[in-house]
């Protein structure tokens, strides 16, 4: 009796953090987080539907306004990172769809269902969309590729937007030197969005299930404050991973701005000084 309680503790609870075989479609295998994020899309794109017939003039009581809340504080969100109201704006739609569709892939991988609820074979059906390192890269590459081209259109071309890694004169070492860092550090971008968001949704889930395995059949008390814990994380998580997107991009625009109006500034000083030139010339 000892002994096998023994290898039963021993044995541990089942963790999986790489994705597994879900389903093959037309001779294409689909992992299980892949045939999740699909399912959650779905969801998501029917239960915004259905958000955006039922939005009124005067805010309604349930569902409806928390959503609106939530796509409010985006949106101010985004319009206040940029010094142009007009630029901010024009991106609103897409840092709002990647705030709800990270939100709603961390707390939907929370269910019962999820993980070890179904399998197929000896592996889960089911796995969190972010809970795997390629769904939460997909994002990052997604979003990169948005913040980039963004940034190169809104400064006015590809040279432009490259001048604002560097402070002074690329002429100088130093200059130059921290220049290239930053651009550097630029391109890492896309792996510390994937990666925060992957260990803290993977990591959390596997805090649960370590304590709802030495909960035993207690499991649902001995987890619950954990899994209150990691809705909070999910959320903030999907915060975390929209305002570091909308920052990247309201930098490179602010910034090239600035440089434009300052070059405005000192043509229209330069253009003072020789009329001022002339008029005491002339005199």
């Amino acid at each position: 009796m000892i002994s096998n309680l023994v290898t039963s503790f021993a044995e541990g609870p089942s963790v999986h953090v790489a994705p597994a075989r879900g389903i093959e479609i037309a001779g294409l295998q689909i992992t299980n987080s892949i045939l999740y994020g699909w399912a959650v899309t779905v969801i998501l794109i029917l239960f915004f539907t259905w958000v955006a017939r039922k939005v009124t003039i005067h805010p309604k009581a349930g569902a409806v306004q928390y959503i609106e809340a939530g796509v409010d504080f985006i949106s101010n969100l985004v319009t206040s990172a940029f010094d142009d109201k007009k630029i901010g704006r024009k991106y609103v739609p897409f840092f709002v769809t990647l705030f709800f569709f990270i939100l709603f892939n961390n707390w939907m991988g929370l269910l019962p269902i999820v993980g070890e609820g179904f399998k197929s074979g000896e592996n889960p059906l089911l796995r969190p969309f972010t809970g795997d390192l390629n769904g939460t890269f997909a994002i990052g590459v997604v979003t990169m590729i948005v913040v980039y081209v963004a940034s190169v259109r809104e400064s006015g071309g590809f040279i432009k937007y490259l001048q604002h890694f560097f402070v002074g004169s690329p002429k100088n070492p130093l200059f130059l030197v921290i220049g290239l860092l930053e651009m550097f550090t630029d391109l890492t971008r896309v792996f510390s969005l994937s990666l925060r968001l992957f260990l803290n949704i993977t990591i959390g889930e596997i805090v649960i299930g370590v304590f709802a395995y030495l909960g035993g059949f207690l499991a649902p008390v001995t987890a619950l404050p954990f899994y209150m814990m990691e809705l909070l994380v999910a959320a903030l998580q999907a915060y975390i991973f929209t305002v570091l997107s909308v920052m990247y991009l309201a930098i490179a625009v602010n910034h090239s701005q600035d440089h434009s109006h300052d070059h405005d500034l000192t043509e229209d000083n330069s253009s003072e000084t020789m009329k001022l030139a002339s008029n005491k010339a002339s005199s």
